[in-house]
């Protein structure tokens, strides 16, 4: 059963740390595949590092969308990123899905990746979405009926750490990024 829109209508930091352990599935065609959600970041509305930070434009409408929406991205002009919209509409927050360790449809995952190896198969923001693909298509759907979805977690959440967020130059200080302690599918330790 996938996560209710009130659980992503809160405080971004507090849905930033339980997505921790819950799956991010994907059902297509091809197949369905689905990680556990092990290293997420929070960006919100009055940082210079989210993409809100100097208001709408056509790229990042999802993200002034109803919290419980997807906000997918492409960086580079290469990948894709994946982030869950999170608070009130308009204000323009959310959590970016940094990496996921492999639970369903690894085969397929590993199809789209070209790769065997478990640990680095979603290990990353355009990792992931490759793996699961994940693709711009699916950029403000909503994350409780359709082909993306998050359930909550199967199992405990181990120790979560609370650090700063990796790959960016502005409020890279900021401690905002959250991880699985232990986890052997994270992009950085």
């Amino acid at each position: 059963m996938s996560l209710p829109r009130s659980f992503y209508e809160r405080d971004t930091v507090a849905v930033a740390r339980d997505l921790l352990g819950c799956l991010l599935i994907h059902q297509e065609k091809a197949g369905t595949a689905a990680g556990r959600i092990v290293e997420v970041e929070a960006y919100l509305r009055d940082d210079p590092a989210a993409h809100s930070y100097r208001g709408m434009t056509e790229r990042n409408r999802a993200m002034f969308g109803p919290a419980g929406h997807a906000y997918v991205y492409r960086i580079y002009g290469l990948h894709t990123c994946v982030n869950v919209v999170t608070g009130a509409e308009g204000r323009g927050e959310a959590v970016l899905i940094r990496a996921l360790e492999p639970v369903a449809g690894i085969g397929l995952m590993q199809a789209r990746r070209g790769r065997d190896d478990l640990i680095s198969l979603a290990n990353g923001p355009g990792k992931l979405t490759e793996a699961l693909g994940i693709t711009i298509d699916l950029d403000g759907a909503s994350l409780s009926c359709g082909p993306l979805w998050i359930d909550p977690p199967t199992t405990p959440v181990e120790e979560i750490v609370q650090t700063t967020r990796v790959g960016i130059t502005k409020a890279a200080d900021l401690p905002l990024r959250f991880y699985l302690k232990g986890s052997r599918y994270l992009s950085r330790r």
